[in-house]
């Protein structure tokens, strides 16, 4: 996120989903439509970003052979290998980083909302700007 976009989060008044955690400490975010953006943008396409986003975590948290062979190269070379390249986790977390981004610019802007990405929150909410107001301090 540019310079401009983080003033403007930190000025506006924001609205917090919280991790869902019914199915175990995964990375999960509740898809529950907050009564704050009533009216602001249609429930079923947060309700999709917020699946999305979520189904990327899932992916990011999944055991496959890859990952296994993964550990077993960076283990092999003492770890050095993760200097060159980034792990399968590392990946998604920059896959979500992307779909954020790309689904600011091209619906929740020019709605006059926001996304942050939950890896700037420590992945503890998925945090929702609403640009348009104002937050009174």
């Amino acid at each position: 996120m540019d310079n401009m976009a983080r003033l403007s989060s930190s000025q506006c008044t924001k609205v917090f989903l919280q991790r869902d955690f019914t199915e175990g400490t995964g990375v999960r975010f509740q898809n529950k439509f907050p009564q704050e953006l009533e009216g602001k943008i249609d429930r079923a396409i947060l309700e999709r970003t917020i699946n999305t986003v979520n189904s990327i975590y899932l992916e990011a948290e999944s055991l496959s052979g890859r990952t296994y062979c993964e550990s077993c190269f960076a283990c092999m070379t003492a770890y050095i290998a993760y200097l060159c390249m980034d792990t399968h986790y590392e990946k998604c977390l920059k896959k979500v980083a992307r779909y954020i981004e790309e689904q600011n610019k091209t619906v929740f802007v020019q709605q006059g909302l926001m996304l942050v990405d939950p890896a700037e929150r420590g992945l503890r909410v998925f945090e929702i700007c609403i640009l348009t107001e104002q937050q009174n301090r």
